[in-house]
């Protein structure tokens, strides 16, 4: 599943592309999963929105909307079967007048991507949304195991679940975990806590940290969380700046691999020698999810 770099990553990219840009129209496949907002409910109220701007929150993708200032054109590909619920969204919606912002939350799942692409390039399998945009470009959303989500928020700005790791303090970081029993692994996992953090990236920054995946995170001294945070702030923005890891499925907006996977210390390398110490990274399961660590660097 992709993590707080790889959804910064994308999130970014797409917002370098679409920033500014009107939805014209918007088709969305058959199958219900990908779908929290119902889709005749998105394919009604999106057409007629210009982008603001597209940014991450937590896991999410988040693309802040409001409505066009110009007439949308029409005539898409894929909008004839609803034609009926755009147009009576045109009467509810005058463009230029004022009206509430709205929100398309994404969020990737497992497999999920989001791509900004030319309308004549091939459509990949397993595509679930296309928006087709003034500029001629479309913005598609493909998942092939139908884990991600699309939904429509109204309300006030989408927060997220838990606090954001590179924002947050160091005293409230060491909140987070007081009088907590579980593991510390598990807790970095838990996004009511903490989101954006996953599994790669809690196995990478508690090896940084010099703390053992198992160690109860309310046992844990304030100045072992304060360097667990600083780790986790390195280890985020480092994988940022590498684009992410692509150990799996994950893409880009242009839909270009990461790198910050050839900086893994411990992630994926159980068996293979600590390259501080040389001793065999060890690999064992904590709340269902697989951890890896050095017995030796990480007490």
């Amino acid at each position: 599943m992709p993590e707080l770099p790889e959804v910064e990553t994308i999130a970014n990219g797409v917002d370098r592309r679409v920033r500014g840009d009107t939805i014209v129209s918007a088709w969305f496949s058959k199958h219900k999963e990908p779908f929290k907002t119902p889709a005749s409910t998105l394919a009604a109220a999106l057409p007629a929105h210009s982008i603001l701007r597209v940014h991450r929150v937590g896991k999410h993708i988040v693309i802040d909307l409001e409505p066009a200032r110009t007439p949308r054109q029409s005539g898409s590909r894929r909008n004839t079967g609803l034609q009926n619920m755009q147009s009576s969204h045109r009467e509810a919606s005058t463009p230029g007048q004022p009206g509430p912002q709205s929100q398309l939350v994404v969020h990737l799942g497992m497999t999920g991507r989001l791509l900004v692409t030319a309308p004549d390039l091939p459509e990949p399998s397993h595509t679930h949304a296309v928006l087709t945009l003034a500029s001629g470009r479309e913005l598609r959303f493909v998942d092939p195991r139908r884990f991600g989500r699309l939904a429509l928020n109204t309300a006030e700005a989408f927060a997220g679940p838990g606090r954001e790791p590179l924002t947050i303090s160091s005293g409230d970081f060491a909140q987070l975990f007081r009088g907590r029993r579980l593991a510390i692994k598990a807790a970095l996992l838990n996004q009511s806590l903490l989101h954006g953090v996953g599994n790669i990236y809690a196995d990478e920054s508690l090896f940084r940290a010099g703390i053992r995946p198992t160690r109860a995170a309310g046992r844990l001294t304030r100045v072992r969380l304060d360097r667990l945070l600083q780790s986790l702030r390195t280890v985020l923005k480092a994988a940022i700046r590498a684009g992410g890891s692509s150990v799996s499925d994950y893409v880009d907006a242009d839909g270009e691999a990461g790198f910050f996977q050839i900086q893994h210390r411990v992630y994926g390398r159980e068996g293979q020698p600590c390259r501080v110490c040389g001793r065999p990274i060890r690999r064992i399961i904590i709340g269902g999810r697989s951890t890896h660590f050095c017995p030796r660097c990480q007490t």
